[in-house]
């Protein structure tokens, strides 16, 4: 019967079922996945990586009047639940969880996870409580260096708002994959307390455990930024439980724009981490791909990292010492994968640091050199200047006082405020 049809009539059911098509892959796009919150583990350093220092260089004593440390972690997780609190970017009403056990050296038994809206403390909102399965099932094992993702259940959260995750660790892991600097407080029990309203009995921390990303289905437009860096990004010496990080202050900034695709921005900082070696974590050469690729919904990146690299191996002169050219050389690497990734990236500029017991001359010298590197090159996508917004303008290898935290290289809550401000948002909007 086709044949006999008329030639124009052809044409019309042609265009019908090409525009039926477009409107179905159309609808495949119009949602993806995006990260709304995630970490980066800390894995166990591969060799030691201790400062190379000056002979004269006296060691400070830190008994007493160290940094600040998070709160010590369980040294095993065995029939104990775990309720870890996260602070969503972006929102949505399907979500999903990333389960890590990067660096554990055999399988964890996980016999009961649930995810539920956080009210106050280690309460949930109960009628928000779900189950969370991972291939259908409630009782998985989380195996050696492998990654877990949880069927998505449909929870409405809202952007900025706190979710409570809870897993019941059947089997003993010592010690569990870990972000040691959580500055959340985590809730510990015995028994299967997921779907207990409170957490009874429970011991804290300010570490994740086995948590890896928490995911949202979001807009086709909606993307994420991941910021990758050291303790700076990582959010050391603010304050527990507030999410003064820089990272988690311009989510807020992003989320407060009325127009415009929904944003969130994900921390992937690592206290003590470096571009080049492996020390306090893996490289960020060596994690880029883990910590950044990986993470659902990424198209831009922060990198703020550097300073470990010149504080440990770059505060003296001579053969092996580190210099800018050895940085800079790390930095192209990370832009040029970030671009095969078809990401775009941001450089920040590397904040002060006199008065530091590690700090000296010669690795200001590099400090200011990359600096000038960042600003001027025009190999990063674009660039946020935070040497120029926490200096002190007397004296630029100092931070401000009122951006000091008091250990003279780690910014305050108001550090970490003014570094958010600093971004021009419509960068994000190339």
């Amino acid at each position: 019967m086709m044949q006999w049809l008329p030639q124009r009539l052809l044409f019309a059911l042609f265009m019908i079922v090409v525009a039926t098509s477009a409107a179905q892959s159309a609808s495949r796009v119009s949602q993806h996945w995006v990260a709304t919150w995630a970490i980066s583990q800390d894995l166990a350093p591969t060799t030691p990586d201790h400062p190379v220092l000056p002979p004269e260089t006296k060691m400070p004593d830190f008994s007493g009047r160290g940094p600040r440390q998070p709160r010590p972690l369980p040294t095993v997780a065995d029939n104990q639940t775990v309720r870890m609190i996260v602070h969503s970017k972006i929102g949505g009403d399907k979500i999903r969880v990333e389960l890590s056990n990067a660096f554990g050296k055999s399988a964890v038994t996980i016999g009961n996870a649930h995810i539920a809206l956080r009210t106050k403390g280690s309460s949930i909102d109960s009628s928000t409580d779900r189950q969370l399965t991972f291939s259908g099932s409630k009782t998985f094992n989380l195996r050696p260096g492998a990654l877990t993702v949880s069927d998505p259940v449909n929870l409405d959260i809202k952007p900025m708002s706190d979710l409570a995750i809870l897993l019941y660790v059947v089997d003993r892991e010592a010690p569990p994959s870990n972000h040691m600097l959580g500055l959340h407080t985590t809730y510990i029990s015995d028994g299967d307390t997921t779907a207990s309203e409170s957490m009874p009995d429970a011991i804290t921390n300010t570490s994740y455990l086995w948590l890896r990303s928490v995911d949202v289905d979001a807009p086709g437009t909606s993307f994420a930024i991941a910021c990758l860096g050291d303790s700076i990004t990582d959010g050391f010496k603010t304050t527990i439980d507030l999410d003064q990080d820089w990272p988690s202050l311009l989510a807020k900034r992003l989320n407060d724009k009325k127009s415009g695709p929904r944003i969130s921005v994900i921390n992937e900082g690592i206290s003590g981490n470096q571009v080049l070696r492996d020390g306090a974590g893996v490289s960020a050469l060596a994690r880029f791909d883990r910590d950044v690729v990986a993470e659902p919904g990424v198209r831009w990146i922060v990198m703020l990292e550097g300073i470990n690299d010149i504080n440990i191996h770059g505060q003296i002169a001579g053969p092996g010492a580190l210099t800018e050219e050895d940085l800079i050389e790390g930095y192209r690497q990370i832009i040029a994968r970030a671009h095969m990734h078809g990401m775009k990236i941001m450089g920040a500029t590397l904040t002060p640091e006199s008065g530091v017991w590690l700090a000296g001359p010669i690795g200001e010298a590099t400090r200011q050199k990359v600096n000038q590197w960042i600003r001027n090159s025009s190999e990063f996508d674009a660039v946020v200047d935070f040497d120029a917004i926490v200096r002190d303008n007397a004296d630029p290898s100092k931070l401000q006082a009122a951006f000091d935290s008091n250990d003279h290289i780690h910014p305050n809550d108001a550090g970490n405020a003014a570094m958010a401000n600093a971004f021009d948002l419509s960068a994000f909007g190339r």
